[in-house]
């Protein structure tokens, strides 16, 4: 059904300084029929090695939880998923592996993320690029040129 719009997929680059940084991220939003009173349900559909985020990909932050208000929109949801990229949450722990080398021994932490990151993340780049491309052509600005929807 083309008139309802129930899954986003937008693309979050690995900030840079981060053991993500080199990394294009593909996520996935799942929006029900509660939205926006109720908030999306958010996926790693890239495979990732980060405390928050399960093996299948589900991502727990707690703006997708608790803290979610009507008004935040998709745009605050994607910027806070790429902070997470930034600040994990290693108490709130998906990944208890991660989230336990996070806080006892970040140098493994940080050469598990490269890895999982160079091993998965790095393909992204020319479906990102030519999405980014496409959407400057278009004069799309930059926020929703990330977003695409599926």
């Amino acid at each position: 059904n083309f008139n309802t719009l129930d899954e986003i997929h937008a693309w979050i680059k690995g900030p840079e300084r981060t053991p993500f940084e080199g990394g294009y991220f593909k996520v996935k939003l799942m929006l029900d029929d509660g939205f926006p009173q109720k908030p999306p349900k958010g996926y790693f559909v890239t495979k990732i090695f980060h405390p928050n985020v399960s093996a299948a990909g589900e991502i727990c932050v707690n703006t997708l939880k608790k803290d979610w208000k009507p008004n935040l929109g998709i745009g605050h949801v994607l910027l806070t998923i790429k902070c997470l990229l930034i600040a994990p949450n290693p108490e709130s722990a998906l990944n208890e592996e991660a989230g336990r080398l996070l806080l006892e021994q970040y140098d493994d932490y940080a050469n598990k993320v490269r890895f999982y990151t160079n091993l998965h993340a790095t393909l992204g780049i020319k479906e990102y690029t030519a999405l980014y491309e496409e959407r400057s052509a278009a004069n799309v600005s930059i926020d929703s040129a990330l977003l695409k929807e599926n």
